[in-house]
Parts: C-alpha cells; structure tokens; sequence
C-alpha cells in the first residue's frame, strides 16, 4: 500500500488525513525501520507492507468506534505503537495512555511521540496485570484497545479492568475471532463486560481477514482481577 493509496482508502471510510498528518505517518515509519536496527520492534520493515499492515490496520478501529471525540484511550501491550500511534495521528483529540512491559519499546515510543510533537500522550512501563490494578488508572478509561496481543479470554482480564462502567473495550484480532470469542465468554461475563460488535473485514490488496470486537463494560470488574502477573495467560478464566 503506497502513500497515496494509503490516504486515498482512509478518504473512503470518512478517515481524511491532512499534510501534516501524512508526514508524521512519514516520519514514524522513518524511525521505525531506524531504531528496529537496534531492537527487535517489528518483522515488517518494507515501506508499503508497514503502511497496510501496521498503519492502516491500525486505523480500521476507527471505521467501527467514532474516535473524532474527546475521549482517554489506553492501548494495553502497544509494542512498537500499534494500534496506539496511527490512531493519535489520524484522531488528534483523544487522550492516549499506552502501557508495555519493556522500557526499551517504551524509550522507542517516547522518541516517536516527541519527533512528531504529539501531545496528551502518557507512556508507562508496566505489566497490564499490575497497571490495572494502580487505583489512578483502574476502571478510568473511556475505552481500551489491544491488538492482536493475546487470546480474547486473556485479553479480557487484562483490558476490561481498565474499562470504566460505560466505557468499551476493542480488540483487533485476526481471522479466528469466533473460536475465541466462545471459549472467552465466561471471562468476558466475570469482568462485567457484554459482546457489543464483532465486525469482519478483509485487508485491502491481501485480502486477510480482520476482526474488531467492541466490548461493553456493563459493571464493575471484582477487585481480584487481574490476578498476578502471568497468570492470565497461563490459566485463562473458562
């Protein structure tokens, strides 16, 4: 997907980028393929594949959530900025909080925000089981996106304790979404959300599928939740 195509697809879905805009998307794949020759950020360094596979994927959460308000988002397990960065660039307005567990993606990410000069952006080095637990963020953000970061019950205990009741959880996911959407049903219902939207959709030019959930926070999450770090993922809620 070159830059043109990039900007053209967006346009279609409502999603219009100015110049500025382009060029911070310009500048962030710069430093990428920079810094990734230091530290392992991504697999995907080629200038188009990064533009489809980390720029635009990450922006389709904007085609299924009006992120065009003043809302605090906190992407859990950014890694090298993805969904988080694209979406501050394209939604200028929100207030993001982006939260991984190496500080040296986290060193990357402050680089990026700062070169770009975005503002209203927190950077936290933290385990999510333990960030959710710190009284300052718990049950505080108007919505919580993860992508691709774990299975959708894992993904769960670690997301939807940040969510505050009326808030949402998104998770960006690929094609076997519905499998993990049934065995992820309990954790969901325990954590106090509700499956609002699964949306399906496949990626322009490769055409692999995509999956965006949208999950409602309809109540409080039990204070035991998240449990201790690691433990999600070793013996996720069934």
């Amino acid at each position: 997907m070159n830059i043109e195509l990039f900007q053209t697809s967006l346009k279609e879905k409502g999603v219009e980028l100015s110049e500025k805009q382009l060029s911070q998307f310009e500048t962030y794949f710069n430093l990428l393929v920079e810094w990734n020759e230091k530290m392992n950020l991504t697999a995907i360094t080629e200038k188009e594949e990064v533009y489809l596979k980390h720029f635009y994927d990450s922006v389709t959460a904007g085609f299924y959530f009006d992120f065009n308000q003043n809302i605090t988002v906190c992407d859990v397990g950014a890694g090298a900025g993805f969904p988080a960065i694209p979406l501050k660039i394209a939604f200028p307005e929100i207030k993001l909080t982006v939260v991984d567990s190496l500080n040296k993606r986290i060193g990357f990410l402050q680089h990026v925000v700062d070169e770009l000069g975005l503002e209203e952006v927190s950077l936290y080095h933290d385990r999510a089981e333990t960030f959710a637990h710190r009284p300052e963020f718990r049950q505080t953000f108007d919505l919580v996106t993860a992508r691709a970061v774990a299975r959708l019950s894992v993904l769960s205990e670690l997301c939807l304790p940040l969510v505050k009741v009326g808030g949402h959880f998104l998770g960006m996911k690929g094609a076997n979404l519905p499998e993990e959407v049934k065995d992820g049903e309990k954790a969901v219902k325990l954590l106090g959300g509700k499956v609002k939207d699964i949306h399906s959709f496949l990626l322009p030019i490769e055409e692999s599928e995509r999956n965006i959930i949208v999950i409602d926070k309809v109540k409080e999450t039990p204070k035991k939740f998240p449990r201790k770090p690691g433990t999600p993922n070793k013996s996720p809620i069934s």
